[in-house]
């Protein structure tokens, strides 16, 4: 996260921040940059804990077993249970839950000091993850209609006055094949830009009101509590962004598999 780096000169955040100078192989089809590091070490992470909570796994579970159990059976029930239904969520699930713990952990990456920003923050990797889905619940429309009567289904929604389909047929084509993947992609980048550059302004501004010489030292203190208050925020929203993309996910595969849109 970087700082006032002259005491006399505040700096504020910019979307310059999401783009760090590659640190190898530079200008390069491989070049490495910090972006990718933290999604790196983020994704070591959250693999090698469900690594050790798998092989640990107890007929009474402790503590951290808990915890995974509970989030796992979170996203199984509240989530693809819930939404697709029991007879048809087990096709899902292990998507569902990779998607729920993959967006978390790069999420959580925006607070953790030495990382300082969320692997999400950049469009790419929300774009992956929606392409995901995307295919996702095509493939699942298509797989429980076919082609022909996933196109109807999806584009000519019955119980609609033929003569309104000229206006209805081109909004469903959007909001099917165009709406979905981007509003997915675009709301999980935006609200980790949104926090990122909340946290960098109030801990920047910090730095800042102590290096002064000025009165302006006694602003440290709100600037500092109010950094606190936007880091445990961003705790809340990395795991709200986490739920509603699921949630979203597990939506369009329903709509897609219903028998009536």
């Amino acid at each position: 996260m970087p700082l006032a780096a002259d005491e006399n000169v505040f700096h504020t955040p910019s979307i310059a921040d999401f783009f760090p100078h590659p640190v190898l192989l530079e200008g390069t089809f491989l070049e490495f940059n910090r972006m990718q590091l933290v999604r790196i070490v983020a994704a070591i992470v959250l693999v090698t804990i469900m690594v050790i909570a798998a092989r640990r796994a107890k007929l009474v579970p402790r503590r951290g077993q808990n915890v995974a159990e509970l989030l796992l059976d979170f996203v199984r029930v509240n989530v693809a249970e819930d939404i697709i239904g029991k007879e048809k969520a087990h096709k899902y699930v292990a998507l569902l839950t990779t998607i729920f713990f993959a967006i978390l952990a790069f999420n959580l990456t925006g607070i953790i000091p030495g990382l300082n920003i969320a692997g999400t923050s950049l469009i790419g990797l929300p774009v992956m993850l929606a392409l995901w889905v995307y295919v996702m619940y095509l493939g699942a429309g298509i797989r429980a209609h076919g082609l022909g009567g996933f196109l109807k289904s999806s584009l000519f929604p019955p119980g609609v006055p033929p003569f309104l389909y000229v206006l209805l047929t081109p909004v469903e084509f959007l909001t099917v094949f165009i709406l979905r993947p981007v509003t997915l992609a675009v709301r999980l980048m935006a609200n980790m830009v949104a926090g990122h550059l909340m946290l960098v302004l109030c801990f920047a501004a910090t730095d800042f009101f102590v290096r002064s010489m000025s009165g302006m030292t006694v602003f440290a203190v709100p600037s500092l509590l109010g950094g606190f208050a936007i880091t445990l925020f961003e705790v809340f929203v990395a795991a709200l962004q986490a739920y509603i993309f699921v949630v979203l996910a597990a939506v369009y595969i329903s709509l897609s598999i219903s028998e009536e849109h």
